[in-house]
């Protein structure tokens, strides 16, 4: 009995870092998909992008998490500096579920004295309304027989509740940085009868370089990201690795993510020692833009001896580029151009 009670707190840890404080922040970003975390980049690109994702965890596993979203951004007009966006999404994860939309306003602000070489800052500020519900319908509420938890009642609870992200980006040719601070301000969920903490703040701070040769069709783009959640003090960071390769008829591409937790969760094992683990993941990823179509596959899997199933999980990422504008800037950066 120990032993199951600190493996759910282990794996409730574990869970609890990227769920039910707004859209979650995967891999997805390294499929073509940086607005998706990063509001500053709305309207970035030369082309309006639209995309879908779908991400499913642990196949055979009933109730395993699972998350959709649909994302739009565009510059408002070619000659100006306003874009815009949206995002839907559907998060899922056991009894827990969030609804969601994000509306953004981004600006960027061009530092060079010519428009060939890229030197652009960027602000993205994202207003997010967010339903957050609790099916407790088919909860045991006697607890098989040891007593009725008065907290615990046999419906379907929910909380709608606001929260706001704030974006910067630096463009500088073939190099880029973005600090993103999620839910930097809201109203708080208010979903359980104990005290639920209204800061729910996490910081993200990505930068990458793309390399490559004069005449070549390949390039490589090492980058990195880290993720602070104020509350709670924790910390991980993801280190990838891309690759592109040009084509006649567009671009394919793919590379490899590390995720790692600096915090760790205790868990006792069989013989009753105490154990700890890390949050540590590996993400293979392919893609590829033909035409005006992307598509991108990822598979995470999850490292480590505390683990539910031994599946990884697997998520698709479709899109469209619409009202695509010439590329205007002298530089290896698939996020501008």
């Amino acid at each position: 009995m120990t032993k199951n009670i600190y493996t759910f707190i282990a794996l409730f840890a574990f869970l609890g870092m990227n769920a039910q404080e707004g859209l979650p922040t995967y891999s997805d970003y390294l499929t073509d998909n940086l607005y998706l975390i990063h509001p500053s980049m709305a309207g970035a690109s030369n082309c309006t992008k639209v995309r879908l994702t779908g991400r499913q965890q642990w196949f055979g596993l009933d109730d395993a998490p699972a998350l959709m979203t649909a994302s739009f951004n565009t510059r408002f007009d070619e000659n100006k500096p306003s874009a815009g966006g949206i995002i839907l999404f559907n998060d899922k994860n056991g009894y827990h579920s969030q609804t969601g939309a994000y509306l953004t306003y981004a600006h960027h602000i061009m530092l060079g004295r010519n428009t060939i070489d890229l030197n652009q800052v960027s602000f993205g500020l994202s207003v997010g309304l967010i339903q957050s519900s609790l099916n407790q319908t088919e909860w045991d509420l006697n607890w098989g027989g040891s007593g009725v938890d008065n907290f615990v009642s046999n419906d379907k609870i929910s909380s709608t509740y606001y929260n706001v992200d704030f974006g910067v980006s630096y463009h500088l040719l073939d190099f880029y940085a973005h600090l993103t601070i999620k839910n930097l301000m809201g109203t708080g969920r208010k979903l359980y009868s104990v005290q639920e903490s209204a800061n729910l703040q996490r910081f993200l701070i990505s930068m990458g370089y793309v390399f490559s040769t004069i005449n070549s069709d390949w390039s490589v783009e090492p980058s990195m990201l880290f993720q602070h959640i104020s509350e709670t003090k924790e910390t991980q960071f993801d280190v990838n690795i891309k690759t592109y390769k040009k084509m006649d008829f567009g671009k394919v591409w793919g590379g490899l993510s590390y995720r790692r937790s600096l915090d760790g969760a205790e868990y006792a094992t069989a013989t009753g020692s105490g154990e700890g683990q890390k949050l540590q993941y590996i993400t293979p990823f392919i893609g590829v833009n033909y035409d005006r179509y992307m598509f991108g596959y990822t598979y995470s899997k999850q490292m480590g001896q505390l683990k539910l199933v031994d599946g990884g999980f697997h998520q698709i990422t479709l899109g469209i580029n619409l009202n695509c504008k010439p590329e205007k800037y002298d530089c290896n950066c698939p996020g501008i151009n």
